[in-house]
């Protein structure tokens, strides 16, 4: 316990008393105001806050470092893509209405992905795609022959692997090849839009939407019908293209401009044109769709048919 005479002990003194009241227009400063004024200051130049307001950024930063969002992943890992999954449902919406339906004047990163591009709407319009595709290309050619006595249908199941490999290295490698001409020419010209490689093959899924009302309209046997929404899916598909990487052509040299316009509009037009001819087309019937011919076997003055499972027979 501290004595009475502790040199080192806090003490009031009446004097303090007797000098305010002698000197009314004194100042009086007190540790507490001094406190909020050095607080006040160092808020004012920009210095940082009091460890107890810190304290919510510091946690913060301790649940991005635990989830793993403030790491930065190789591309060849599942984590780098995991972010481009991560997208909600209305804003998947809104882009594939944006590329339905192109509006002149308007770029589709600028508006419609925001520095913000993602995989997952992507995807599923192409997986969506080559199903449709797959199955359209069916059921047109069983619808062709429906009713046909000598027609036997069989599903060909390897349609879907063959329209998996074109629309996937359509969206895949078209895109790789236009931003590797995009950052060539950027390298050349130093006031050239450059974008990234997400946001192509993100612009490049979503332009492929259109293309599965399409092929639904395959399905009939009417051939106007047919290149009539061909070439509807290829003007908005198009457009939609054209008009997003405009900002980085229209500065570059008019031959390049032609070219690389020319190139992204006949490469969607060979993949319209390419899966209707190919899974569309009015082939012939193979050997495994014909039904096997009868057998005419004559007994006396009696004949009569039997369908013969190998190969046709007469006997006599």
């Amino acid at each position: 316990m501290a004595s009475k005479n502790d040199p080192f002990q806090f003490q009031e003194f009446d004097e303090a008393g007797t000098l305010l009241e002698s000197n009314r227009d004194a100042i009086t400063i007190s540790i507490d105001d001094e406190d909020l004024k050095s607080k006040r200051q160092r808020s004012a130049v920009g210095f940082a806050q009091d460890v107890g307001d810190e304290e919510p950024l510091i946690s913060e930063d301790r649940e991005e470092l635990l989830s793993g969002k403030n790491k930065n992943a190789p591309f060849w890992t599942f984590e780098y893509y995991q972010k481009f999954f991560d997208i909600k449902t209305h804003h998947v919406r809104e882009r594939i209405l944006g590329s339905l339906v192109p509006w002149p004047g308007k770029n589709f990163i600028q508006v419609h992905l925001r520095k913000n591009p993602d995989l997952y709407g992507p995807f599923w319009i192409c997986t969506t795609l080559v199903f449709a595709i797959a199955i359209s290309g069916n059921l047109s050619t069983f619808l062709r022959y429906f009713g046909n006595s000598n027609y036997k249908y069989t599903a060909e199941f390897g349609k879907v692997s063959i329209a998996a490999t074109a629309i996937f290295s359509y969206a895949w490698l078209v895109p790789l090849g236009l931003w590797g001409l995009l950052l060539w020419r950027s390298n050349k010209i130093l006031n050239l839009v450059s974008y990234s490689f997400m946001e192509i093959v993100c612009v490049y899924g979503y332009s492929l939407a259109v293309y599965i009302p399409a092929v639904v309209l395959w399905i009939p046997h009417v051939e106007w019908l047919r290149w009539l929404s061909i070439v509807v899916a290829l003007c908005l598909s198009s457009s939609v293209l054209v008009m997003t990487f405009w900002p980085a052509l229209r500065d570059d040299h008019p031959k390049v401009i032609i070219a690389t316009v020319a190139g992204i509009v006949l490469l969607n037009g060979l993949l319209a044109v390419g899966c209707k001819m190919y899974f569309f087309s009015e082939a012939k019937l193979g050997p495994g769709h014909v039904s096997p011919p009868a057998a005419i076997i004559t007994n006396g003055t009696s004949s009569y048919l039997l369908e013969s499972k190998t190969r046709p027979q007469t006997f006599v």
